[in-house]
C-alpha cells in the first residue's frame, strides 16, 4: 500500500497491470480475467462491493520515524507490501452468510519485482475494502519460487450457483521446501501461467487456520474462509497474507496445506508506531462510546474509584484497607489465588454514589501490542465501571428483571482497534462482549457523525458489553426469543479523544518508555465473589410468567456462565488472555 500520506482508503477495482513480457500477455489476460462489473448484466442492481470503501474524513499524514506507515515491511529478507487494488475475476450473486454472494479478485498495481501470493475475496454486501500481501526476495536468497503446477480445486461450471461468468480455483503445487500461501482464482478452465504467483520457502511460513466464513454454495458443497496464523499473540511471528482457503464437499481439501507467512526479522517490531505515532492514531481513531439512555452505572477512572472509598479485603482478615489513589498498596503480580479482592465503600451512601460511577472522570486505558508478526498494531482501550447492574431477560413476549442475578462490583470492558503497520489505516474493530466479542471490518463500523474517523461503540444497559450497532442483542436462543437482553442505544456518550492513558506497550521501542500504573499489576479480583440463591432470585420474577415460560427461564439461567451471572469477581485487564494473545 502507498505510504500513509494517502488521504483516503485506496481499495479499488481496476484493470490488470500489464504483464512483464509480451509472451505472457495472452495467457495472463485469460488467466487473471477482466474486471467484471455486475451492473453490466441486464437488470442486475449495483452491489455495495462495486464501490471502494472510503473513510468519512481524509486520513492524516502520520508523524515520521521508524518503519511505521512506510508502505513496506522486511520479514528478514522477504519484503512485503499491502496491495489494496484489484481486478474482479469472478462474481457469485448468492450463497454465503446472508445469501449475498461474493466477489473474487486478483491484485493489480503490483510494484516492480514484487509477486502475488494469492487471490482475495469478500462478501458482496459491503464496500470493497481488502488487501493482499505481495512479496519480493529483497536479498535474492531464494525465498520465492514459481509453482511447479496447479491443481483445480473447484469450478463453478455445471453448478447452480447464481453468478457472473465461471470461476476456477487453483491450488499452486510448490517445489520441495516451499509452501503455497494462497489460491489463484481465474475465469478460465485453462491452467494459469506458472509466473502469475509465487510460493514461499518453508522457513518463511507458519501454520495457518480458517478464520471468517466468506462464501459458500447454498448446498454446502464448496466454501471459502479467510486465513489467519494459528499462533497469534504479541510474540508470535505468523503474518496474515490476506488470502483465503477453501473446503470442498464438506471434507478438508488440498488447501489445508496453505500456510501463512512468518516474520523472521530480528527486529520484528520495527514497523510498530512510536509514541508520537500512537498519539496521532488515537487522535484519528479514538472511539466514541455511547451509554444506554436508561443506564444507572457509569464508568469512572480507576483513581476516582480508589479515592472514593474502595476497599481491599484479605482472606481471613475482617478489617479491610483503604486503597491508595494510585493503587500502590495493592498486592503486585502473582495470580488470582483468592487471597485478596476489592469491594465498594462500607458506608451505604458512599457505596451508592460509587456504584453510579463518574462519567466526568472516566478514562480509557490504552494497551498497545504487535499482532500478526508485527504487521499490525492493536490498540486495546480498557474501560472501568465500578458496578455492573442486574441482568434482564426476554422470554418470548415478556421482559423481566432477574433480581440480583448479573450484579457485581468492578467491571472491565474493552474495544480494540486493529491498524495496519504498512499504512496506519484502521482495518478492523473488536467489540468485546461477555468473554467473547466480534471483529468488525472498518467498512462495516459506524462512525461518529460529529466528524472524523472515530468508530462508535455501544455499551449495553447495565452489563456494558460493547457492540457495533444500536439495538437488542439477545444472548440465548434468538429463534425462540429467549435470552439475556443486551440493549444498546444512544444516551450519554464518552468521546475517548483526550481521555486516554497509555498504560502498557508490548515492544521495547515504546514499552520501555511507559510507566505502568501499580493497579495494572493487581492480578486478583476487582470485586467480591457474589453468593446468592439463584432459585430464590428467580422465584421473585417467575410469578409474572406462565408456567411454560418459567421452565424456559430456569433453563436459560442454568446455562449462563459465571461471568454473566455475576457470581465471580472479575479480574483486571492484565489477567485476561487477550492481554498477550489475539482477541477471540
Amino acid at each position: 500500500m502507498s505510504p500513509a500520506a494517502s488521504s483516503q482508503s485506496s481499495t479499488t477495482a481496476t484493470s490488470a497491470t500489464p504483464p512483464k513480457s509480451a509472451s505472457e500477455a495472452t495467457a495472463s489476460s485469460s488467466a487473471m480475467g477482466n474486471c467484471l462489473n455486475t451492473t453490466s448484466s441486464k437488470g442486475q442492481k449495483t452491489l455495495p462491493i462495486d464501490a471502494p470503501f472510503n473513510f468519512p474524513s481524509p486520513l492524516p499524514t502520520w508523524p515520521s520515524g521508524g518503519g511505521f506507515a512506510t508502505g513496506s515491511i522486511d520479514l528478514g529478507g522477504l519484503e512485503v507490501r499491502q496491495v489494496p487494488t484489484f481486478t474482479k475475476v469472478w462474481a457469485t450473486l448468492d450463497g454465503g452468510p446472508g445469501d449475498v454472494g461474493a466477489g473474487f479478485f486478483n491484485p493489480t498495481e503490483v510494484p516492480a519485482d514484487f509477486y502475488s501470493l494469492g487471490s482475495y475475496t469478500q462478501p458482496n454486501d459491503r464496500p470493497l475494502n481488502g488487501w493482499v500481501l505481495v512479496a519480493r526476495d529483497a536479498q535474492e536468497l531464494g525465498i520465492l519460487a514459481k509453482p511447479l503446477d496447479y491443481t483445480l480445486v473447484w469450478s463453478a461450471e455445471s453448478t447452480s450457483v447464481k453468478r457472473v461468468g465461471d470461476g476456477f480455483f487453483w491450488l499452486p503445487t510448490p517445489p520441495s521446501g516451499y509452501k503455497a500461501v494462497g489460491l489463484l482464482v481465474t475465469d478460465s478452465a485453462q491452467k494459469p501461467p506458472l509466473d502469475l504467483i509465487r510460493c514461499v520457502r518453508a522457513d518463511f511460513t507458519d501454520q495457518s487456520e480458517p478464520d471468517t466464513s466468506l462464501w459458500s454454495t447454498n448446498d454446502g458443497s464448496f466454501s471459502v474462509s479467510s486465513l489467519r496464523p494459528s499462533d497469534r499473540g504479541v510474540r508470535a511471528r505468523g503474518v496474515c497474507a490476506g488470502t483465503f482457503t477453501a473446503q470442498s464437499n464438506g471434507s478438508p481439501s488440498p488447501t489445508t496445506t496453505l500456510a501463512c507467512l512468518k516474520n523472521l526479522s530480528a527486529e520484528f517490531t520495527s514497523a510498530m508506531p512510536n509514541l508520537a505515532q500512537i498519539e496521532a492514531l488515537m487522535q484519528a481513531y479514538s472511539p466514541v462510546i455511547y451509554l444506554h439512555p436508561d443506564e444507572q452505572f457509569f464508568p469512572s477512572s480507576v483513581t476516582w474509584f480508589f479515592s472514593n472509598g474502595a476497599l481491599l479485603y484479605q482472606k481471613g482478615n475482617p478489617n479491610p484497607t483503604a486503597i491508595a489513589p494510585d493503587g500502590s498498596n495493592l498486592p503486585q503480580g502473582g495470580s488470582n489465588d483468592g487471597e485478596y479482592w476489592i469491594d465498594l465503600p462500607a458506608d451505604d451512601k458512599l457505596k451508592a454514589e460509587v456504584k453510579a460511577g463518574d462519567l466526568n472522570t472516566a478514562r480509557v486505558y490504552l494497551h498497545v501490542k504487535p499482532m500478526l508478526g508485527g504487521t499490525f498494531t492493536d490498540l486495546a482501550l480498557w474501560i472501568f465501571y465500578p458496578f455492573n447492574g442486574a441482568a434482564r431477560a426476554k422470554v418470548e413476549f415478556v421482559n423481566v428483571s432477574l433480581g440480583r442475578i448479573g450484579e457485581h462490583v468492578g467491571d472491565w470492558e474493552h474495544v480494540t482497534l486493529r491498524v495496519s503497520n504498512f499504512s496506519g489505516e484502521l482495518r478492523r474493530v473488536y467489540y468485546a462482549a461477555h468473554s467473547a466479542g466480534e471483529w468488525v471490518d472498518a467498512s462495516q463500523a459506524e462512525y461518529d457523525p460529529s466528524g472524523g474517523n472515530k468508530p462508535v461503540a455501544y455499551a449495553s444497559l447495565h452489563g456494558h458489553a460493547a457492540y457495533a450497532k444500536a439495538g437488542l442483542v439477545l444472548q440465548g436462543n434468538e429463534k425462540l426469543q429467549i435470552g439475556i437482553r443486551n440493549d444498546t442505544a444512544k444516551g450519554k456518550k464518552m468521546d475517548t479523544a483526550g481521555r486516554w492513558e497509555l498504560v502498557a506497550a508490548e515492544y521495547d521501542e515504546v514499552g520501555e518508555a511507559v510507566a505502568e500504573p501499580a493497579w495494572l499489576e493487581y492480578m486478583r479480583e476487582w470485586g467480591p465473589k457474589t453468593s446468592y440463591d439463584i432459585a430464590k432470585e428467580l422465584k421473585g420474577v417467575e410469578r409474572l410468567l406462565p408456567k411454560r415460560l418459567r421452565r424456559a427461564l430456569e433453563k436459560l439461567v442454568a446455562e449462563l456462565p459465571a461471568e454473566v451471572l455475576g457470581e465471580e469477581g472479575p479480574t483486571g485487564p492484565k489477567d485476561k488472555s487477550s492481554w498477550t494473545m489475539d482477541e477471540k
